[in-house]
């Protein structure tokens, strides 16, 4: 089964190329960009050696399904979806940081509370919480955008103190962030899942706050099943995620968290292929939908007649 490791396109025009961990970026015309969603997966900061088929056509798929279907709440910067792994877009300037939401305490803001923290990025918690616990009311706990190393938790005050982003832009940047993760908790919700936490990215386009990069993706986001979430929460177990989470846990009984000095471990054929197998019932579970496999005989060909066939018409 063929997967889309690395790409090095030359389209028409094209100004611009960044590699990011899992997706690459094309410029075109310093107006556009052509965002390839690779099937490179990373866990702990660290891309993995092998690549996962179908992946990138998952994120892509999914994203372009809630954006469209967030249009109504904020533009985003979405122009066309000419490929199962691509989407073109409206070149923004960027906020260095990420809105980070949470309804549910879990992850990160689970281990900074379990080692005794009860303010996280300038938000107080309430005492008696347990892991996975609903959270009174959802929480932004925005984080920096760093190009290298780990994002690193920021409060709305240092964020407005630093200058980082603009009073009023940033009181937009938190309404649309609260507004959107109340329909990705609505639509998660019609498909028997809980959005347990988020991330959004904005940007500016002629003067427009504006949504960019990708949502509600299984990379960007934490669900939980619905069913039996109070009762394991009664029980204290672990919730039901359906996440990239078991490749972590994958990855940490074969002695590998991203410290130094460890080795990333070989992963077996079986296990590329289950972690595919995943991700292709993650995007039916979230989309209600089937999942249609691009054709993976020549993807690079594919992607490159797709992109240069969209365009052609400009």
């Amino acid at each position: 089964m063929t997967a889309l490791k690395e790409t090095a396109f030359q389209f028409p025009h094209q100004t611009q190329f960044y590699k990011g961990k899992v997706r690459d970026v094309y410029t075109i015309n310093d107006d556009l960009l052509v965002m390839v969603a690779s099937d490179r997966i990373s866990a702990f900061d660290v891309v993995l050696p092998s690549a996962i088929p179908y992946k990138g056509q998952v994120l892509n798929q999914i994203a372009a399904k809630f954006l469209a279907a967030t249009q109504d709440i904020i533009p985003n910067w979405v122009v066309s979806v000419p490929d199962a792994t691509v989407t073109i877009g409206k070149k923004c300037e960027t906020f260095p940081v990420e809105m980070v939401i949470r309804g549910y305490l879990a992850g990160h803001a689970w281990r900074e509370y379990a080692a005794g923290r009860r303010v996280v990025c300038g938000v107080a918690l309430p005492e008696g919480l347990k892991e996975n616990d609903l959270l009174p009311e959802p929480i932004i706990t925005p984080t920096t955008k760093a190009h290298e190393g780990h994002d690193e938790d920021i409060s709305r005050e240092d964020i407005l103190a630093r200058g980082l982003v603009a009073p009023e832009i940033y009181a937009q940047m938190e309404a649309y962030t609260r507004a959107l993760f109340e329909r990705g908790t609505q639509m998660a919700a019609a498909r028997g899942l809980i959005l347990v936490d988020t991330k959004y990215e904005f940007g500016l386009r002629n003067g427009e706050v504006v949504l960019i990069d990708e949502i509600h993706t299984p990379d960007s986001s934490r669900y939980f099943y619905a069913d039996g979430y109070e009762e394991r929460q009664a029980k204290a177990e672990p919730q039901k995620q359906l996440s990239k989470e078991f490749v972590r846990q994958w990855l940490i009984e074969n002695g590998f968290q991203g410290l130094e000095g460890q080795q990333m471990p070989d992963m077996p054929d079986e296990f590329v292929q289950t972690i595919s197998e995943r991700y292709i019932e993650l995007f039916e579970r979230i989309t209600g939908q089937d999942f249609q496999k691009a054709a993976t005989s020549d993807i690079v060909s594919r992607i490159e007649q797709n992109v240069n066939a969209y365009l052609e018409k400009l």
